[in-house]
């Protein structure tokens, strides 16, 4: 799969399923499929405390995903990062694990992996790294949006050495589900989300490609290329 070269703002190196029935109710679940480019009904569960929209209002626009190298604005060519994007897919080897588990992270849920993520870490550190060059530095708007978190020493030396507080040592893989939920909200959200959703969950959990998203105009992030793991 590849997009045809247009205006992107920005550019990401994200973990994103291959299409199948995970993929489908994921990209259902927050009303935007990044793999088509286009909005998608939510699916209808009982026992939410709210409608699927308000609750997935916030990820929506970034598509179901998992974050290798967080979003940058680039600097050079599209044809410059894909090139090296290529190379690194064809050195890096997939990363597998047991599977993937419902969790509540601070005030929103998501998907995380079970078992040893060492190797999914170093894989995420190790893209991070080797793409630093195409990211265009953080302008002093976007540094004063991310430390308005109360970023801690470490986060805050990953944010000027790479652009992104959470990454490196700070890195957890986690697939969003939902913007931030009360206590009450969260715990009702996935009792009614778990019976559907669990079913659905890949067993092992294999990230088998580095795959290039690309920020459209409105904001929307789509699926650009997957680069396969062949390392």
């Amino acid at each position: 799969m590849s997009a045809p070269m247009t205006d992107y703002s920005r550019f990401a190196i994200y973990y994103a399923p291959e299409p199948g029935p995970f993929a489908e109710f994921c990209a259902s679940w927050l009303g935007w499929d990044a793999a088509t480019g286009t909005p998608c009904a939510h699916p209808e569960l009982p026992g939410l405390p709210r409608p699927v929209a308000e609750i997935t209002a916030t990820p929506r626009k970034y598509g179901f995903h998992g974050t290798l190298k967080p979003p940058f604005r680039l600097t050079g060519s599209r044809a410059a990062l894909e090139a090296d994007l290529a190379a690194l897919a064809a050195r890096l080897a997939p990363v597998e694990m047991p599977g993937l588990t419902l969790s509540r992270l601070g005030s929103f849920l998501a998907l995380t992996p079970e078992g040893d993520t060492t190797a999914l870490a170093a894989l995420a550190a190790e893209t991070v790294r080797a793409l630093d060059t195409h990211r265009a530095p953080p302008t002093e708007a976007e540094l004063e949006r991310r430390r308005k978190a109360r970023l801690s020493p470490a986060q805050e030396e990953n944010l000027a050495r790479w652009g992104y507080p959470y990454v490196m040592e700070e890195f957890r893989f986690h697939l969003t589900l939902s913007g931030r939920l009360s206590a009450e909200d969260a715990a009702q959200t996935a009792e009614a989300l778990e019976p559907v959703l669990t079913p659905l969950l890949p067993r092992p959990f294999r990230v088998g490609a580095l795959v290039l998203f690309g920020e459209a105009p409105d904001g929307r992030f789509h699926i650009l290329h997957r680069y396969a793991l062949a390392g």
